[in-house]
């Protein structure tokens, strides 16, 4: 196939110029060490501005906004960062068509940020990249269909009224159908290469897609065969993604060859019985030969999200692992405060847990090509959930290991309740950024302003904070 000489040759390239953490042209001094305590506001446009708040009867605003689905260092520029948006706001909605989610701006066009740092720590942006299709024409943020990944949401306007293929015209299953769109991206991981290209991981499929500098789409890899547009496939256990929870980190290997994609949650393997645990996967890509390798991750408390993944080096990662509370208690007010909010980054490594592909096949322990390595005819999600992570052990399955390196509730009284961006700045200096849902929030599924406490509109804010990353 053309397109995967093209990768291939493209990732000799990144091999070649030797991309590492710390190779950007521009020092870091003279922003991290001036950096405010409290944090960044990044700036932002607002959307709209004439929806009625749910609770306080009054107009309250969307904003652009919405870059904190994920964030990577610019390699070529040390003072400088990307970040991701995701589908766009939407919000839990249960119409006349079904269940699925309120787009008050349907229209909105994922989207890259560049952002740069200066000096006294202000956040500025450089430039939006709008994600498009190899066409070139502008990706939505609606669901995909069922045959790639669709969990059957039904995406509607504010009013309530279902986003058709053409607005303006009544609804009909034929010929005006609800709106979906296969090449539709709920990014939620970044990459950046130092050839310009970024690579985007998504919680939809998960897919995960190959943009050129310009946004353009050049390569694609999911877990679905029958998607022509694929380089490369993952293994076929991750269509079994828990909605809304997919592939929620993606980093790559130092030398630029090896994607590492961690999912949110517990994957529905089999069934939605199996998500509400602690087990979480992680999987590489190589990306010349397209090999695929599995790895568990052992969370704090059923049904965390690890929303971020960092790269060290070849084998160590930079994981964030979180909880969805309030330190303040968000738009629950103060008696949904949460002291003891859990907003963790770990330092991982990958060489400590089991490669899934390397446990040995018995009359108990097989492979199925959907559901993956299972034991005593149990999924790993259902095994570890029956049975513990001892009993997993003793089969030879062990999570890789993990320690804490920043807890950002500690560190600096972290009031948002998402935190899904790291920039690995240097070996003492980790960027975090939370994700503000384009300050928007809903109570059973009215739209209002996402609040942090009683008065403060959540805002995507840069936190960049001193620690040992390497663990030396």
């Amino acid at each position: 196939m053309t397109s995967k000489i093209w990768l291939a040759s493209l990732v000799s390239v990144g091999v070649l110029s030797g991309c590492t953490t710390n190779s950007a042209t521009t020092s870091t001094t003279g922003f991290v060490d001036s950096f405010p305590s409290e944090g960044s506001e990044l700036p932002y446009s607002v959307l709209r501005n004439d929806l009625i708040d749910g609770k306080t009867n009054r107009p309250f605003e969307i904003r652009n906004g919405g870059f904190g689905s994920a964030m990577v260092a610019n390699p070529n520029q040390a003072n400088q960062f990307y970040a991701l948006t995701d589908r766009g706001p939407n919000a839990n909605y249960n119409g006349g068509y079904g269940k699925g989610k309120s787009f008050p701006v349907a229209s909105y066009t994922p989207r890259i940020g560049l952002f740069e740092v200066d000096a006294g720590g202000k956040v500025t942006m450089v430039k939006s990249i709008l994600l498009k299709r190899p066409n070139g024409s502008l990706i939505s943020g609606l669901p995909n269909t069922s045959a790639l990944g669709g969990t059957g949401e039904t995406p509607y306007h504010a009013d309530g009224s279902p986003v058709l293929m053409d607005d303006s015209k009544p609804h009909d299953k034929t010929t005006n159908p609800i709106k979906l769109d296969d090449y539709g991206l709920d990014g939620e991981g970044l990459v950046a290469l130092k050839d310009g290209t970024f690579w985007v991981s998504d919680e939809y499929g998960p897919h995960i897609v190959h943009f050129d500098s310009n946004g353009v789409e050049i390569g694609r890899i999911n877990a679905f065969k029958d998607d022509s547009r694929n380089v490369y496939h993952l293994p076929a256990v991750f269509a079994h993604r828990r909605a809304n929870r997919g592939m929620e980190g993606l980093a790559i290997t130092p030398d630029e060859t090896t994607l590492v994609g961690i999912m949110q949650s517990t994957l529905q393997n089999p069934d939605k019985a199996a998500q509400k645990s602690d087990l979480t996967r992680i999987v590489t890509v190589n990306l010349t030969t397209g090999k695929t390798e599995q790895y568990l991750y052992r969370q704090e408390n059923n049904e965390n999200s690890n929303s971020d993944i960092s790269a060290l080096t070849t084998n160590k990662f930079l994981v964030i692992e979180r909880d969805g509370a309030f330190l303040l208690g968000g738009p629950g007010g103060d008696s949904k405060a949460k002291p003891n909010a859990q907003k963790h980054v770990y330092r991982i490594d990958l060489t400590t847990g089991t490669p899934l592909s390397s446990i040995s096949l018995s009359d108990s322990v097989k492979r199925d090509d959907s559901h993956g390595l299972m034991i005593e005819g149990l999924t790993l999600e259902q095994f570890a959930m029956k049975n513990g992570w001892d009993a997993l052990s003793d089969r030879g399955v062990k999570p890789v290991n993990k320690a804490l390196v920043v807890d950002m509730v500690k560190a600096t009284s972290y009031p948002h309740d998402k935190m899904e961006g790291l920039w690995v700045i240097d070996d003492h200096h980790l960027g975090v950024l939370n994700d503000d849902d384009f300050a928007t929030w809903s109570t059973k599924g009215k739209l209002e302003q996402k609040l942090l406490d009683n008065t403060t509109v959540d805002s995507n804010k840069l936190y960049i904070i001193k620690a040992d990353l390497m663990g030396n």
